[in-house]
């Protein structure tokens, strides 16, 4: 039986095979039963998977946790992503949504719940509280966004964000976990350099209001 799609692989041209007898009689013999057959990296497989399958610790903080509740409810339905398997511990966790605002207080908890988590392990900001401190942004008592503590993925604005912004925040996530190299490399954050200049200017910003 003819090979209707021989397969491509970039690095290696398909003439460069060392056995294309036996590859195409497999390819044949599975095509003759109905079988169709996908040749990809197993990075991008295993990418693909982990990526429908994301599983969120349960942490919410104030009013953001609702709309975390009414996104997993069945109206907006979140399952149909592959988050719903919400986990309360952080050893069994792949994402930690921040929902909501983070006191000076809280701060130390929610860095020892990302210390927890195993690698490759992701953070999405819910919220104004956040993702830059919200309504709170010159309180003493509240940090001008978790980026001050734990290196975050995807930010998601909003006061508090609508569901439909939750969902669009996951799928950009989803986005940025299939173009990770599983085998290989390591996924870890690295550490911005531009960070603290930038809090540095925030600072100075910040003492130029409180003055004027």
């Amino acid at each position: 039986m003819a090979i209707n799609k021989r397969p491509k692989i970039k690095s290696i041209p398909y003439e460069e095979f060392k056995d294309n007898e036996t590859f195409e009689r497999l390819v044949a013999e599975l095509n003759a039963k109905g079988t169709n057959v996908i040749v990809r990296k197993l990075d991008e497989l295993i990418d693909w998977g982990r990526s429908n399958s994301l599983w969120p610790l349960t942490f919410a903080t104030s009013c953001c946790g609702i709309e975390f509740m009414a996104v997993c409810a069945a109206r907006y339905d979140i399952a149909r992503f592959g988050f719903e398997v919400t986990r309360n511990s952080p050893r069994q966790a792949d994402v930690i949504l921040v929902s909501g605002t983070i006191t000076t207080k809280m701060a130390p908890v929610l860095r020892r719940l990302y210390d927890q988590m195993a690698d490759p392990k992701y953070v999405v900001a819910v919220g104004g509280c956040a993702v830059s401190g919200g309504p709170f942004t010159k309180s003493y008592h509240v940090v001008n966004g978790v980026d001050n503590i734990i290196p975050v993925d995807v930010y998601v604005p909003g006061c508090p964000p609508r569901p439909e912004s939750f969902l669009y925040g996951m799928m950009q996530l989803q986005r940025k976990v299939k173009v990770e190299n599983f085998f290989g490399t390591t996924n870890r954050k690295e550490k911005d350099p531009y960070r603290d200049t930038m809090a540095e200017k925030a600072e100075e910003i910040y003492n130029e209001e409180e003055q004027a």
